[in-house]
């Protein structure tokens, strides 16, 4: 089995006046997604590069983290 498919990938968000960022980070290749959400519903969707500043990044900028779930519904487009 492949180290990318023992990965337990971490999950933040922050929450905006005009909408939430939702983040999924891989913590081995500090790679992930990233899902803008408006508050009209609008959602899109990038890839990411991280450094490995990302996690005083995330604490400097209020994320908090969370769990897959929410992520994975928007994600689909089920939220």
């Amino acid at each position: 089995m492949s180290l990318k498919s023992n990965i337990v990938h971490r999950y933040f968000k922050k929450e905006m006046a005009d909408g939430k960022i939702l983040l999924k980070v891989d913590p081995v290749h500090l790679t992930g997604n990233e899902l803008l959400v408006s508050n009209d519903g609008e959602t899109s969707k990038r890839a990411l590069a991280f450094d490995e500043q990302i996690w005083d990044d995330l604490e400097v900028d209020a994320f908090e983290e969370v769990s897959a779930m929410e992520f994975n519904l928007y994600s689909s487009g089920l939220l």
